[in-house]
């Protein structure tokens, strides 16, 4: 029987602490790669290394730390272009995140990823979105700057309406940021479900089981329709599919 600690194995631990700094080496080894590939295309590198390189860095630490990843599309093509919002209450979705390789898509991330010169710099240089989720009003302030570029790019934007994963519950209450950006980009809102994270991950540092992660991609929801001064009925039934999710794996687990 092997010995466990909170759950976990000491393969868990073996795997998971060995797969953080392969994260970081591949990060290291693909940084110039990517900023040789932004100077020789003048900046228009920047879909295919999110699309390609960035999954090439997260799959391989995903196998490492014992995780399968896998993605099953409820919806065929992906809606692009449109806002993608995910559940966020795990270690793994960053990982996970990265790993889907979703089309023209930029990811707004915590202001404090900036921190680490390695993100700071192919954030920036591949047109991440850093906002501050503690200060509501210059997060909103922040992504409406970017409107105009993601609009004229064609680009998707990729978001977590609860803000953060420390919350209470298996899903956190929404924010309106994400919706305010549909309504305000004129896009879908894309619904993606990240099933069996939580399950495998859910301290404060990347330590996981071993098992299976399923991203699940859904239908678009339209906008058009949608008013800023009234959005919390969209939000609350959107948040209310998430919960259901949430309890469909929890019974799923039983």
């Amino acid at each position: 029987m092997q010995a466990q600690t909170q759950g976990y194995t000491i393969g868990d631990y073996i795997r998971s602490i060995s797969s953080i700094p392969l994260f970081f080496l591949l990060l290291a080894f693909f940084t110039p790669i990517i900023l040789l590939l932004l100077i020789v295309t003048f900046g228009r590198a920047s879909n295919f290394i999110v699309e390609n390189i960035a999954p090439a860095i997260a799959r391989p630490v995903l196998f490492i730390a014992g995780v399968r990843f896998r993605v099953k599309k409820h919806a065929d093509p992906i809606p692009s272009p449109a806002v993608y919002i995910i559940n966020h209450s795990s270690t793994l979705d960053l990982l996970t995140l990265l790993a889907l390789g979703l089309p023209r898509v930029r990811f707004v991330a915590k202001w404090q990823f900036q921190y680490n010169p390695l993100f700071f710099i192919v954030g920036r240089l591949t047109g991440q979105v850093f906002i501050r989720r503690e200060k509501s009003e210059k997060a909103i302030q922040t992504l409406q700057k970017n409107v105009n570029r993601i609009q004229q790019q064609g680009l998707s934007l990729m978001m977590a309406p609860e803000g953060t994963r420390k919350h209470d519950g298996v899903i956190g209450p929404f924010k309106k940021g994400p919706f305010r950006m549909a309504i305000e980009l004129g896009y879908p809102i894309v619904p993606i479900y990240f099933e069996g994270n939580r399950k495998l991950s859910s301290g404060s540092f990347m330590i996981t089981k071993k098992g299976t992660c399923t991203a699940h991609i859904f239908d678009a929801i339209p906008t058009e329709s949608w008013e800023k001064s009234h959005l919390q009925p969209q939000i609350d039934q959107i948040q209310k599919q998430y919960m259901q999710w949430a309890e469909m794996e929890e019974k799923e687990e039983l």
